[in-house]
């Protein structure tokens, strides 16, 4: 497995994203990609998963320091009174002392940033996380982060060959952080694309590990594709034995296209969220 070293973090390139993972199904999979050589797994509070991807992680035989293991802490627990309390119990549920990775899911549409982004960094002062970063934040919200002095390693956003995030991988690569791509495939879109199979078959490849290789070769790029399917699971991870020309990079970036809908409905918050 590769990965991306940057402000004393090691994260894997490749995860595996857990939401929709529910019950058995997180915990099956949890197991699956620890025993077939994953060692990246990304969920959240708002995910209702971290007690089954615990009990994987326990039941598997990795060593917890070679796991990087992220969550996320939900909107409704940015207040002073909620924020370590929610942590304290994903740690809980996750059966861990600590996560190696630590996000604020959204930006909040009621609150300034500078009212909830202490605690973050508190969390990580405590031992809680070793890193800290965001999710769906926009590239002004992004220099807002810093501007308020906290040093965080990502911002995991929506990206995939449809979807153009370059005015956020921009701002990302001006502070020497990682753009972390969940829903990598477009929700399964890309798998019959003509473009991406055509590239495919060039190198024995489907459409989806090309998607997941236009995405790592990119600068900075972490990609944690969500399956239910230990086949696509391992599929997914066989992305490293094979590089694509400047030419097909250039085609598969062709394919984007404005999203008005960046965000997945079930769990984007109540308030109206701006795309990008």
């Amino acid at each position: 497995m590769q990965h991306l070293d940057l402000l004393g973090a090691s994260i894997p390139v490749l995860g595996l994203g857990t939401w929709d993972l529910k019950g058995d199904n997180a915990y099956r999979m949890t197991k699956a990609m620890l025993d077939h050589g994953y060692t990246h797994i990304d969920t959240a509070q708002a995910y209702d998963n971290e007690d089954q991807i615990g009990r994987g992680i326990k039941r598997s035989d990795i060593d917890r320091e070679q796991l990087f293991l992220t969550t996320k802490v939900w909107h409704t627990n940015y207040t002073e009174d909620k924020f370590i309390p929610s942590v304290e119990e994903s740690l809980r549920k996750l059966k861990t002392d600590y996560v190696d990775l630590l996000l604020l899911h959204w930006p909040h549409g009621e609150m300034p940033i500078s009212d909830y982004l202490g605690h973050l960094v508190r969390a990580q002062e405590r031992g809680m996380a070793r890193y800290i970063g965001v999710s769906n934040f926009l590239p002004e919200q992004v220099h807002e982060v810093f501007s308020l002095g906290a040093t965080i390693v990502t911002n995991q956003v929506e990206y995939h060959p449809y979807l153009n995030q370059d005015p956020v991988h921009q701002v990302l690569q001006e502070y020497n952080i990682a753009l972390t791509a969940y829903s990598p495939l477009g929700r399964g879109e890309v798998m019959q694309d003509e473009v991406l199979q055509d590239i495919g078959s060039r190198y024995g490849k489907s459409a989806a590990q090309v998607a997941l290789r236009w995405l790592l070769q990119q600068p900075d790029v972490i990609a944690v594709p969500k399956t239910k399917s230990v086949a696509h699971l391992m599929s997914n991870f066989d992305v490293f034995d094979f590089e694509l020309s400047g030419e097909e990079m250039d085609a598969i970036s062709e394919l984007r296209r404005r999203n008005d809908k960046m965000v997945d409905p079930d769990f984007a918050p109540d308030w109206e969220y701006q795309s990008y």
